[in-house]
């Protein structure tokens, strides 16, 4: 496999795929297609988290929803218990000492709705929960757990964007687009901001050749961990993927078969 892997997670988590990815001999390149940033009003957030002992389940639905807390948290509470949807936000809690994690037990199936079904959720009826997520997001969660029953407070920890296009960027993406390469997806929305993202170096090209990046970037293969970004991967045009399940290690396995 000539070409590289391409890992477009938010810059925040993709150095330690990075380096693993490198040790299999592949060259790679960190394209992040989210940017995370801390909210403005930090308040409601702090606020949340001064009293986290008072809930009865913490959910993060992110390693970076993990990142924006633990700025905030100088030590977990004893006897509180934290859920997450995939293995990376299981290891990142697991390695800041929470020693209670609930996540959906398979790992092919790592979401909201099957950690909904992984909860004992007649045990929340009455209880407290809190959410811990980006400014925007599924409300499944929230829903499921309201409709049991629970009392559900959801706290927006970070905000989510697509980089702008730079004339850097615009070079970067049409070189890597010249070369087949294996590209990590973590993230529908990431997807659809990459596709937007070439429609418009499409439009600032200056010659009258015509070109259509989109249809090259749907040429490219991609790896991804969760079924929901596969099918939107496929109502965008991509053919050429491989689902892995949640976990690093399952991405690394998937680029291994492929040596």
């Amino acid at each position: 496999m000539s070409g590289a892997v391409v890992i477009t997670r938010p810059l925040a988590q993709a150095q330690a795929l990075a380096d693993r990815v490198a040790a299999l001999g592949r060259r790679v390149e960190i394209l992040p297609l989210l940017e995370i940033a801390p909210l403005p009003d930090q308040g409601p957030l702090r606020a949340a988290l001064a009293r986290l002992d008072h809930y009865r389940l913490v959910a993060f639905v992110s390693p970076n929803a993990i990142d924006a807390a633990f700025a905030h948290i100088a030590q977990w509470p004893a006897g509180v218990t934290a859920a997450v949807v995939g293995e990376g936000s299981r290891a990142a809690l697991a390695a800041r000492g929470v020693p209670r994690i609930i996540s959906p037990a398979d790992s092919a199936h790592s979401d909201s709705e099957h950690l909904l079904q992984t909860l004992d959720l007649t045990a929340l009826n009455g209880q407290p929960v809190l959410i811990i997520r980006g400014e925007s997001g599924r409300e499944l969660m929230a829903d499921g757990l309201r409709a049991a029953g629970a009392l559900v407070d959801v706290v927006p920890a970070y905000r989510r964007s697509v980089p702008a296009l730079t004339p850097a960027l615009a070079d970067r993406l049409r070189a890597l687009l010249a070369q087949p390469n294996d590209w990590i997806i973590t993230s529908s929305e990431a997807l659809r901001g990459l596709c937007h993202l070439l429609a418009k170096v499409d439009l600032q090209q200056a010659d009258a050749m015509p070109h259509n990046s989109v249809v090259a970037m749907q040429q490219q293969h991609l790896i991804v961990p969760h079924a929901r970004i596969a099918e939107t991967a496929t109502n965008l045009g991509f053919s050429k993927l491989t689902l892995t399940g949640s976990g690093d290690e399952r991405l690394l396995a998937a680029l291994q078969s492929r040596l």
